[in-house]
């Protein structure tokens, strides 16, 4: 997916397909392959879909929070004068998504939500004192999935890379730290934005009550679950994700 990107300014970004703009946040370590069966299978049915790549490891770390991504995210939309955005956004990248539609909800059309943090989340920075360990890192990437073998070697050597360079470790720390400062329980009722959720039954990292407490909280949300499926439903189970996500987006004519 790498030859795909493209440079345009301080931005990076894919974008497959023609029509109305889907916008995708990746998580903290996932990349934007993550999403690409929802790139693939969005692109052939009627949108643009965009995944911009978040500036996570090189904002200085005084900007290195939620709002401040929030901010890149809504300049990257300003750039590229998308109009009625459907935003679709995984673990920090929904929290992201969560706090832009909050201060600009009249470019977000509709909002996705899928493992988001924003209410609680475990351990999202944490857990790295044996960050050497390359078995430990392992056991904690695989943690992240229902079906460990979802966390190929790919994915563990760059969660292995990231936990061991000391200026992003900082930083994952930071972010963790930045997600679970902005408590948006408060905010949430306010939100009228047409919102669906998603959510593995099996998340351990932001578990099921947290998506349950986001379907009360929204005043215009739907919630749907996916069995066997952890923290990253577009991954673990992506026709399924795909097929929820396209019959929600067609029954609210988006």
């Amino acid at each position: 997916m790498a030859e795909q990107l493209k440079k345009d300014g301080k931005f990076h970004y894919l974008e497959v397909g023609e029509g109305k703009p889907l916008l995708v946040l990746h998580g903290l370590m996932g990349g934007l392959s993550n999403f690409d069966a929802v790139t693939t299978f969005f692109s052939q049915k009627g949108y643009k879909v965009i995944v911009p790549v978040l500036p996570i490891y090189s904002m200085s770390l005084l900007r290195t929070n939620v709002k401040a991504f929030s901010k890149y995210v809504f300049e990257f939309i300003k750039f590229k004068q998308l109009e009625n955005v459907i935003v679709l956004g995984n673990s920090l990248g929904g929290h992201i998504g969560l706090y832009l539609t909050k201060q600009h909800p009249e470019i977000v059309k509709a909002l996705v939500i899928t493992g988001s943090s924003g209410l609680y989340e475990s351990a999202m920075g944490g857990g790295y004192t044996k960050r050497g360990d390359y078995e430990v890192i392992k056991k904690k990437a695989q943690d992240v999935f229902y079906d460990p073998a979802v966390a190929t070697k790919e994915i563990v050597d760059e969660v292995y890379e990231t936990v061991n360079d000391r200026n992003k470790l900082i930083k994952t720390l930071a972010i963790a730290k930045s997600a679970i400062r902005h408590n948006m329980s408060k905010e949430l009722p306010k939100m009228t934005t047409e919102t669906c959720i998603i959510w593995g039954k099996n998340d351990t990292v932001t578990p099921p009550e947290v998506a349950e407490e986001f379907n009360k909280l929204l005043p215009n949300s739907e919630l749907f679950w996916i069995d066997k499926c952890g923290h990253a439903a577009m991954m673990e189970h992506p026709e399924e994700f795909n097929h929820i996500l396209d019959a929600w987006l067609t029954k609210h004519k988006f």
